[in-house]
Order: structure tokens, then C-alpha cells, then sequence
């Protein structure tokens, strides 16, 4: 039988959740060039991915973290997802907004949370973790406790990896870059020369272009 980590990472790249170009990198918003895009939005689309992601996630929650009382996604790519976890679950549901509202009461959670509740946050990916951990705080500034964050994707980057330690969140995925490198090996989706270009992106992707790319 397949880990989850693998068979999550199979299904997203049959679907183009997550694309591959070691050759032809992709250019993120930061600026980064990259190997890889991934836009786990595109799950919301097939009905019986929507399904398993988001009973993954409810057993993932139940399994590792006490009883939460409510549950946040996280703008954008996340408030689906989250709400039909927090629907599963039968709690209360709110969204985390990347900046206030700039209108009416300028809310930057959408929704009603108590201070002092127990909160699960949902996240679609993980790649730096600034705006995964910007919604952390803005819960814990409503005076509530965050007992810890589920994801459906993380590339681990070390910056990620230590500022959710240092902001002491707890983060389990149901995936990662390493399971998905495996997948995508064993589908043919790559190519074995294409694993060093990939695992040198991951190690320092500020930096990577295709012109450093390992030989």
C-alpha cells in the first residue's frame, strides 16, 4: 500500500495541481525562478480529489491535535478547502484575510471567533511561511490559541521549517516535496537527470536559475 505523502503527490501531478519544468522554469510572483508551479486550487475541480483531501485533512486534525474548536482557512487558495473541513467536522468556520478589509469594519478574519477557542488553520501550501504565519498571529491577536496548522502541500524549505518552530506551530501536510519527487520519478514524469536540477532548486530557490542549475 502507498503512503499517503506519495499517493496525495500522484494525484496532484495528474491533475496539473503541481507542474514540473526542470528545463523550462517557471517565474514566481516573488521572482524566484522555479522548477515547479503548484495551484492546489485545481483540486476543487474533481470531485473525488475534493473529497479525499478533505477527508485527509479532518483525519489528520482529529489525529493530532485535541479537539479544536473552530477552524480558519487561509485567503486564498485555502477558504475552500477549509470550509468543507470545518463542514465535515461540524465547526465553526472562519477565513483569514492576507490584509484588512479596506472598507466597512475593515475585518481582516472573516467571521466570528470567541478569544480564548481552540483553532485548527487550514493552508493550501506551504512555501515560505509568511502569510501562513501572518493568519497564525492575526488569530492569536483575537485572542485565541492556535493548537497547530494542516496543509495539503509543503516544499520544506528550511526558512519554513524554522520560523514555524520559532512561532512554535505545529504543521502536518499531506504531502511534500520529497514524496512528490518520488511520485513523479516512479510515473515517468521525470526523468532521473532531472532529480539533481530539482533537489538543488530546493536548497537555496532565492538564488536558483536555470543557468546555475547543477550539471
Amino acid at each position: 500500500m502507498k503512503k499517503l505523502e506519495s499517493l496525495v503527490a500522484e494525484k496532484l501531478l495528474k491533475i496539473s495541481a503541481i507542474k514540473l519544468q526542470p528545463e523550462i522554469p517557471f517565474v514566481w510572483a516573488s521572482g524566484w525562478n522555479s522548477p515547479i508551479y503548484t495551484d492546489n486550487r485545481k483540486t476543487l475541480s474533481y470531485p473525488e480529489l475534493r473529497t479525499f483531501i478533505k477527508t485527509e485533512l479532518c483525519r489528520i486534525i482529529m489525529e493530532n491535535f485535541d479537539q479544536p474548536d473552530a477552524i480558519a482557512g487561509v485567503a486564498t487558495g485555502a477558504i475552500a478547502q477549509g470550509a468543507l473541513v470545518a463542514d465535515t467536522l461540524a465547526l465553526p468556520y472562519v477565513y483569514v484575510r492576507s490584509t484588512p478589509k479596506d472598507h466597512g469594519l475593515e475585518n481582516l478574519i472573516e467571521g466570528n471567533l470567541k478569544p480564548g477557542q481552540k483553532v485548527v488553520v487550514i493552508e493550501d501550501l506551504i512555501s515560505t511561511g509568511g502569510s501562513s504565519l501572518k493568519a497564525v498571529e492575526a488569530i492569536r491577536n483575537a485572542g485565541c490559541e492556535v493548537v497547530g496548522m494542516a496543509a495539503i502541500f509543503t516544499y520544506g524549505f528550511p526558512v519554513a521549517v524554522k520560523r514555524f518552530n520559532e512561532a512554535g506551530v505545529k504543521l502536518i501536510t499531506l504531502s511534500n516535496y520529497n514524496s512528490m519527487l518520488e511520485a513523479a520519478l516512479e510515473t515517468n514524469y521525470i526523468k532521473q537527470e532531472d532529480l539533481k536540477t530539482l533537489k538543488e532548486w530546493r536548497k537555496d530557490p532565492a538564488n536558483w536559475s536555470p543557468a546555475s542549475k547543477a550539471e
